[in-house]
């Protein structure tokens, strides 16, 4: 239940709960994005949703939930008489699995039966089930991107459709659309992220009080659901009825000129791309004062509705995390405003106080600074971030202590991360802006995850063959198809002008695609990389993997090697951020264990493929072959035979050993460069020619 929840136990589900009411009054604002981390109720919240939105009104019998007072003409299971009395049900709430396939979400046709018996049978998929309801996809993040890319069309248009051999079917679909994503699992790509309407970001409360009446209410309702279920039924009550009447008032807001230019300057200001987020902020705004019972758009209701329709819209690089400066924002806004809006300025009218977040908190007298006196027309949000982010000294002014560490008394590195354990004394490199790469695959075809790295059989891809299908056809090869019935029409009986197609005739099409895969980074970070300053250009090199990985749908994984072991920097994930923080504060230095290296890469390899057997893995080994500790490295390099691996060599200096030469023809891996890695033609060429 949506108000049963101690909202201060999550830092931001406040925010949640009102995106979530603003889509449930105007489905015109686009969905909801949730990121947050594990166990902070966003799940629950979304769920209990549901049951706050009115009921509707269906026609009996069909499949699509149409309106009776407005049947959709195009309804496959129509056409309906308009005024036909309907069956009132509660709004659906369909889920849609992370595995689920393209069939399952817009619907199919019965290939088999639209061969053998002549009949085009349609079976409705998610889409349809969601109709005026929610639709809500938990790990929105890791859902294959074709069909993210199907579901915030139908979401945008309010229509499905379904094309399969030569038979169109079309049907309204109209839904709440609310995702929900672990931002450690991975980011969607900046396209899809656009095309949620509203985000929020929620993280749990560290206040023990807080989360203690978290743990008390749960427990209440496992020991008693029904009886906590009627203690919130009178507050759960309202809320619905809040929303059905602010529902109603939403086509008598009026949106004034005033505010629309408070809309398009505030994002020119913060640079967002494009103009969905000018349509998005306008509709939010209108279903925020609906939902205030005002009959006009007050400069309160753009700031409420700016909060959370532009966050997620200012990333200008995957590494980014979504976010937004709200004393700009309000600076913005105070700008603008002018005499026709005299409600929604204050804090009687719902607004933040002086004290409250989004306003300036210095005290009063306290001169602004230079920077803070600079106009918005002067000033990006990036510039504004800056200005009020807490300032750590430059790595070359920070003090060392007397081994050379580069940490400070609080046991920080040099990027500021906190490090521990015998690995954490060392330099901590700069990082440069990462650089374009080559496409570095994995040899054969696989058939793994969809992605855009290596050859791999897909679903989706050109047509390479045909194949009897294991289950239900899903994708029928036409010609093979008949050219597998024609042979035996004879000993059938044919007599008419038609074939006579029996199941085993069926032929699905075999395709060819792209598959996302496991790439593995094994960096050197020892003393002998560090002493000749290359350590910035090795991490800088990886960075600019990292953003291709991102790029092409991957996992990633880092293991480092340096002092007397190995150790796993990064567990396989699809969260490419999470790598380039460990990577950024990476420290550096002491003796080179490489053959632990290799081990430790064996390791995690082997637990991945017990995990995802099908995804295919690409070893990254980033050193200038040097092994100065540890075991023997060709023992421990025979444990990767079979893996795909490239050797980045990072030797320089006119006088060069060629260990990491020996090292790839021992792991029989391409070689390739540090310098290289920034030369896009020559790699490619040289790869192409190796695989």
């Amino acid at each position: 239940m949506i108000v049963t929840y101690p909202f201060s136990a999550v830092v931001g589900l406040d925010d949640l709960k009102l995106a979530l009411v603003l889509n449930a009054v105007s489905p015109r604002v686009g969905g909801v994005l949730v990121r947050g981390e594990k166990g902070t109720a966003k799940s629950t919240i979304v769920r209990a949703l549901a049951a706050q939105l009115p009921a509707v009104d269906v026609v009996p019998g069909c499949r699509f939930a149409c309106d009776p007072d407005a049947p959709d003409p195009r309804c496959p299971d129509g056409p309906h008489e308009p005024g036909t009395e309907g069956v009132t049900r509660t709004a659906a709430l369909v889920e849609l699995p992370v595995g689920a396939s393209e069939d399952r979400l817009v619907g199919s046709l019965d290939v088999e039966r639209a061969l053998t018996e002549g009949v085009k049978a349609f079976e409705p998929g998610l889409l349809a089930a969601a109709h005026r309801g929610v639709l809500y996809v938990d790990e929105v993040n890791l859902l294959h991107d074709h069909l993210v890319d199907l579901l915030l069309d139908a979401a945008a248009l309010g229509t499905c459709y379904v094309e399969r051999e030569s038979v169109s079917v079309r049907h309204a679909a109209r839904f709440l659309l609310v995702g929900t994503m672990n931002p450690e699992e991975g980011e969607l790509r900046p396209q899809l992220l656009d095309r949620f309407g509203l985000t929020v970001e929620v993280r749990a409360s560290r206040d023990p009080a807080e989360r203690a009446e978290v743990v008390r209410r749960r427990l209440a309702f496992d020991a008693d659901a029904e009886a906590f279920a009627a203690r919130w039924e009178r507050e759960e009550s309202a809320l619905a009825a809040r929303i059905a009447v602010a529902r109603a008032l939403v086509p008598e807001v009026r949106l004034p000129d005033a505010r629309l230019r408070q809309i398009a300057t505030v994002c020119a200001a913060f640079e967002v791309d494009g103009l969905r987020a000018d349509l998005v902020t306008a509709n939010a705004a209108i279903a925020h004062a609906a939902w205030q019972g005002r009959d006009a758009v007050t400069t309160e209701d753009v700031r409420a509705a700016a909060r959370l329709s532009l966050p997620h819209r200012r990333r200008r690089d995957p590494f980014d995390a979504p976010g937004l400066d709200e004393q700009l924002l309000d600076e913005l806004l105070d700008r603008t405003s002018d005499d026709d809006d005299p409600r929604g300025n204050g804090p009687e009218d719902g607004g933040p106080d002086d004290g409250g977040p989004g306003r300036d908190s210095r005290p009063p007298g306290t001169p602004p600074s230079a920077e803070d006196a600079r106009p918005p027309a002067h000033r990006g949000p990036a510039e504004a971030e800056r200005a009020t982010a807490p300032e750590r000294p430059a790595a070359a002014d920070r003090p060392e202590t007397a081994d050379g560490t580069g940490q400070d008394a609080a046991g920080e590195n040099a990027a500021g991360t906190p490090e521990a354990g015998p690995q954490a004394a060392g330099h901590v490199a700069e990082v440069a802006a990462p650089h374009r790469v080559p496409l570095l695959r994995v040899p054969g075809i696989g058939e793994g995850s969809a992605g855009r790295r290596s050859r791999s059989r897909t679903r989706h891809g050109r047509s390479t063959g045909a194949r009897r299908p294991t289950g239900q056809v899903r994708d029928l090869h036409v010609a093979a198809t008949l050219l597998a019935a024609a042979p035996r029409q004879r000993e059938r009986g044919r007599r008419g002008p038609g074939l006579v197609l029996h199941g085993d005739d069926l032929r699905e099409v075999v395709r060819e695609g792209r598959e996302g895969n496991l790439v593995l980074f094994v960096v050197d970070a020892s003393g002998s990389m560090a002493a000749r300053r290359r350590m910035s250009a090795v991490k800088t090199a990886v960075l600019s993997l990292l953003l291709d990985a991102y790029q092409r749908r991957d996992k990633v994984g880092l293991v480092t090697f340096r002092g007397a072991d190995a150790r796993v920097a990064l567990p396989p994930t699809s969260s490419v951020e999470a790598g380039a923080a460990r990577l950024r504060s990476l420290p550096t230095g002491g003796r080179t264990p490489l053959a632990a290296g290799l081990t430790r890469a064996a390791e995690v390899l082997r637990v991945e493929r017990l995990r995802d057997p099908a995804r295919r893995p690409l070893l990254v080994l980033v050193t200038d072959g040097r092994a100065t500790a540890g075991g023997e490295v060709d023992r421990a390099a025979a444990l990767l035979e079979g893996t795909a691996a490239v050797v980045v060599d990072c030797e320089s200096g006119p006088v060069r050993l060629g260990l990491a030469v020996r090292l790839a023809a021992r792991l029989r891996a391409r070689l390739v460069s540090l310098d290289a890695l920034a030369d896009l033609g020559s790699v490619v060429r040289d790869y192409r020619k190796a695989v």
